[in-house]
């Protein structure tokens, strides 16, 4: 039997960035647990596998193609989850990237496309939708940080800056939209998605962490089920650090 903690039967879940990495293990758990998805990204082919898969489980699911920098994309994507589904009672903003670069010679177009992709596009994604939830049945809005976001971050400083924007973004959220929406934070560490396939093979087994390792990518799966339960309807504003503890 499903567990009344962790049952979304019934609910709408929208994870940008979803077609793989973390965001496709969290769109897995709501699917598993009961949940209609829309999986949001840039290649429509991607998330229209991940949509199959939820469709074999029994759940509806939306494929959308989108660029999560730009705000007509986002609006687009928002629109058609509401025509499709009627509501989204859960928004993960998930999708980011993060260039390595010196920072003294990085360009002006780079820099504005990881505050874009990072910052400007969930700004738009969850103050949009905060404020459909608000004129509803309220919600649950989950931004996907970083460690990088808390500690120094060389030949990244625009992506560490971005994510601390999106903390700060946070609160600020959970306090506007309060009290029918709740808006928090996921700070994941090192792990093991597809970037990590460009690491070192030492740095695939150990990290400088309190645990010593890298993060396998469903270990984040905890973490955002229980930002979303209803069981967490006291939680709001809270930055929740998955990072394998302290460097």
């Amino acid at each position: 039997m499903m567990d009344p903690l962790f049952d979304f039967t019934g609910k709408v879940v929208l994870v940008t960035g979803g077609s793989r990495g973390l965001g496709y293990q969290m769109v897995r758990a709501f699917a598993e647990r009961g949940a209609d998805v829309i999986i949001a990204s840039r290649k429509l082919e991607n998330c229209e596998q991940v949509a199959e898969e939820c469709r074999a489980m029994g759940r509806r699911a939306m494929a959308f193609s989108f660029h999560a920098g730009r705000w007509d994309d986002c609006d687009a994507l928002i629109e058609a989850a509401y025509a499709q589904f009627g509501r989204v009672d859960i928004l993960v903003n998930n999708a980011g990237m993060s260039p390595a670069c010196p920072s003294h010679e990085l360009p002006e177009s780079l820099f504005d496309s990881v505050l874009n992709l990072n910052f400007k596009g969930p700004f738009r994604m969850a103050s949009q939708i905060a404020h459909r939830m608000s004129q509803g049945a309220g919600g649950c809005i989950i931004n996907v940080s970083s460690s990088g976001s808390l500690m120094a971050l060389p030949l990244v400083v625009p992506y560490g800056a971005a994510k601390a924007a999106l903390n700060a973004m946070t609160v600020s959220l959970a306090r506007e939209y309060a009290p029918k929406v709740r808006v928090n934070t996921v700070c994941p560490g090192p792990f093991l998605t597809d970037i990590a396939q460009a690491w070192e093979e030492d740095k695939r087994e150990h990290q400088p962490v309190a645990l010593g390792r890298p993060g396998r990518p469903e270990e984040i799966v905890t973490a955002a089920l229980m930002l979303a339960s209803p069981a967490s309807s006291y939680t709001t504003g809270a930055l929740v650090q998955v990072d394998g503890g302290p460097r």
